[in-house]
């Protein structure tokens, strides 16, 4: 763009006034440091060795999972120098607490956001965040649509619902299959929800009949996972992720079908909740339960067999890498990429379980306890 003479010598007067005008107040502020742009960085963190504001929101602190992503979080905070505010919902789908949150970030001038999402509702003040400057990370769950934040670090959800489906149609060995399928949510779609579902019935070679909703495929046909053999979705129920909502979701299949024999369990909570509604009908001992997470006690109840298997997921990895790619970021490094052939960064996920099957790469509780997390 050309400059005229005027105009800039407009300019450079104006910028010899603003010198002077920071001389002035640098010399009256005893108690103050002054530095130029290429000194020491702000308390938020815009470069240089400075304390960089990154804010962590979860979706509840009331599930181990998100727990642990607090915990390494924070570890990897204070090696990064890291200001690190930690907020979450009250419950799973409790939107308006992270709005909030978000807010408040924008509002303290953090750097980025990382967020377990409880919904598009949130949608709105993440972009409000970018707009801001903030570079926002999603772990574990994508926002809808995913380009909400600037990138994901997650587990290939699809891929974990898989494994636990190939493990329990190997399992099988060419039974009939009586399904019962506990979801997250019935009234609101969140990524983790629909690709781990998904992957379930695609592990068991069961086509799910959408790409954007659970409970489209047919209902009873035949599976084509290990053996093959017939199979009957005996319900969808939601959850919230919870033992209670688990509990309560595995006594309404039983009430609408007792002859369940397989449950998909969205996560650990969800398939504790159904083993005890099984126990408590005495059934227990016939009914395989799957579940994804990965935690501690996730692994003793494979041991135990009160799990078929799990699906072994890294949440703090997640939260770990995120802050540091923030507090990188924030001191002039590069933007973090996707893993290769994928449209997020893949923390990783592996197929745990007490009884190795043929043809299936299963870990052992004890080899997998190494990399657990929660207690």
């Amino acid at each position: 763009m050309n400059i005229s003479t005027s105009q800039a010598s407009g300019r450079r007067s104006r910028r010899t006034r603003a010198a002077a005008i920071g001389i002035t107040v640098c010399l009256g502020a005893t108690l103050a440091a002054c530095g130029s742009s290429n000194g020491s960085s702000s308390a938020s963190g815009s470069g240089g060795s400075g304390k960089v504001g990154v804010s962590l929101i979860l979706k509840t602190l009331s599930n181990p999972y998100f727990v642990s992503m607090e915990k390494d979080a924070k570890t990897q905070a204070a090696k990064d120098n890291v200001n690190l505010t930690v907020a979450a919902g009250h419950s799973d789908g409790d939107t308006q607490t992270q709005i909030t949150a978000i807010d408040n970030a924008i509002s303290r001038g953090d750097k980025g956001i990382l967020i377990t999402t409880n919904g598009d509702a949130v949608n709105a003040a993440l972009n409000r965040a970018k707009q801001a400057g903030l570079f926002v990370i999603a772990l574990d769950t994508a926002p809808n649509p995913p380009s909400t934040a600037d990138i994901t670090y997650a587990t290939d959800n699809e891929q974990a619902g898989k494994l636990i489906g190939q493990y329990a149609a190997t399992a099988l060995n060419g039974k009939p299959a009586v399904i019962a399928m506990l979801d997250l949510f019935n009234n609101q779609v969140v990524s983790v929800d629909i690709n781990r579902d998904h992957g379930f019935l695609e592990g068991m070679g069961i086509d799910p009949g959408s790409k954007t909703e659970n409970g489209k495929e047919a209902k009873s046909g035949k599976y084509t996972g290990g053996k093959g053999g017939t199979y009957t979705i005996a319900c969808h129920q939601p959850t919230q992720g919870a033992i209670d909502g688990g509990r309560t979701a595995m006594e309404n299949c039983l009430s609408a079908n007792p002859n369940i024999n397989v449950v998909y369990a969205i996560n650990e909570p969800a398939g504790e909740g159904a083993y005890n509604a099984l126990k408590a009908a005495g059934k227990e001992k016939n009914v395989a339960v799957y579940a994804i997470d990965g935690s501690c006690s996730g692994l003793k109840n494979v041991t135990s067999g009160e799990f078929a298997a799990d699906a072994v997921q890294y949440p703090g990895k997640m939260a770990a890498l995120g802050v540091s790619s923030i507090a990188k970021l924030a001191r002039g490094g590069s933007k973090p990429s996707v893993t290769n052939g994928k449209s997020f960064y893949d923390t990783g996920t592996a197929l745990v379980a007490a009884k190795p099957l043929d043809g299936l790469t299963v870990q052992s509780p004890s080899q997998a306890a190494s990399a657990c997390w929660g207690s």
